[in-house]
């Protein structure tokens, strides 16, 4: 639902880091950053290559110039009137700052969603008209969506086996009986692991672009990002966890040639479309992040990114190596083919441990998988048809 009124150009945070974003709009001819600073220009290049992507509207070099189309886009969406107002249904557990949200309908057989937990749960839910846990709802089965909430004082000492071991768990009992488990992303990595602890709370499992192989697409990708931690060290000694700008700044630089081009499209966009909303809802959820908790920043980043421990078998959760070949239940694995953030080789070879395991390879990104326009057909569909069918 749009707001009546029409907001400032200063309506929204982000897009987060804004400085970032600047930045790329004022660096637009990757020509006119090396001739200006030719040795921050070799530094960059070396440590993130897709920054030296041709740049077909390069200025030629010595001049520096900003980027008009992409100014506009990002004024475009600070300005945008849309609002999410959608409110969560009721929950029915809470432990600490998470909660346990039931879609229902009561009786209908339960599937318990798993998101990642560097951002918000309402991805799965993000509009009315436009929600997979809602379509679901409607279609015979009794989504409940496991929201992590903002790690709090509890929460910011936590380890991933405290998270998974523990509070994933707890909530899973919550339920009462077996469930099916759908993890989103990382979310896919903790119910994987939740799984094989306890298999007899397990009926399905549904793996949705959930990475495996940290360093299937380019190895040196996930030492880069384990590079950032000990620059990280003060915001965890002084928040006791990894700050969201600080999560946002490395998404961006996994593909910093696709924040532009984003939002130069969407700068040419008629705003009060539909796809202008929606790319607004979904920018909205991306930089409405959530911090993570030092020890599972610590993890995530030095031994899923820096060591690939899930794919080298060295990942444990509570004592226990988490082994996919182990799963004894139906899967399903979704590996979006144009996925950015979990490389299409990544989530494959998750997917190539589980002994028959159904795959679907839908044509969209990581998000859009859940949430863009063609969500339904590529995803929400088939994954109805899987829970819908008898195992076997």
């Amino acid at each position: 639902m749009d707001r009546p009124d029409a907001p400032g150009p200063n309506h929204r945070r982000g897009p987060r880091p804004l400085l970032l974003h600047l930045m790329l709009a004022s660096l637009k001819p990757t020509e006119a950053l090396s001739s200006a600073w030719p040795d921050v220009w070799k530094s960059w290049s070396d440590a993130w290559p897709n920054w030296t992507a041709p740049n077909p509207e390069a200025t030629p070099p010595g001049r520096m110039v900003p980027d008009a189309a992409l100014l506009a886009g990002i004024a475009a969406y600070r300005r945008h009137p849309f609002t999410r107002v959608l409110i969560d249904p009721p929950a029915i557990w809470t432990e600490g700052s998470s909660n346990l949200l039931d879609y229902g309908p009561e009786g209908a057989r339960p599937v318990l969603f798993v998101p990642s937990l560097v951002n918000r749960a309402y991805v799965l839910d993000l509009l009315p008209d436009h929600s997979m846990l809602r379509f679901l709802s409607a279609n015979g089965v009794r989504p409940l969506l496991l929201d992590w909430g903002f790690p709090g004082p509890v929460e910011c000492n936590f380890t991933l086996t405290d998270y998974i071991a523990g509070r994933l768990l707890r909530a899973m009992a919550a339920i009462g009986g077996p469930v099916s488990l759908a993890g989103y992303c990382m979310g896919g990595l903790m119910a994987a692991a939740a799984a094989q602890l306890r298999p007899d709370l397990v009926e399905r499992l549904a793996l949705l672009a959930t990475p495996w192989d940290f360093w299937a697409a380019e190895a040196g990708a996930g030492r880069r990002l384990a590079e950032f931690l000990p620059f990280l060290e003060p915001s965890f000694a002084f928040a006791g966890a990894m700050p969201v700008d600080a999560l946002q700044m490395m998404f961006s630089l996994l593909e910093p040639g696709s924040v532009g081009a984003k939002y130069r499209d969407f700068g040419t966009q008629d705003q009060d479309s539909r796809r202008a909303r929606m790319f607004v809802a979904i920018e909205d959820w991306l930089n409405d992040g959530v911090p993570l908790a030092a020890p599972v920043a610590r993890e995530v980043l030095g031994g899923w990114y820096g060591r690939n421990a899930p794919a080298r078998g060295d990942w444990r959760v509570a004592g226990l190596p988490v082994r996919p070949e182990d799963l004894r239940l139906p899967c399903f694995v979704a590996i979006p083919e144009r996925d950015r953030l979990v490389p299409p080789e990544s989530a494959a070879a998750l997917a190539d441990r589980i002994t028959g395991a159904s795959v679907i390879r839908p044509s969209v990104g990581h998000v859009g998988m859940v949430a863009g326009s063609g969500a339904r057909s590529a995803l929400w569909e088939p994954l109805l048809n899987w829970l819908a069918a008898p195992p076997g």
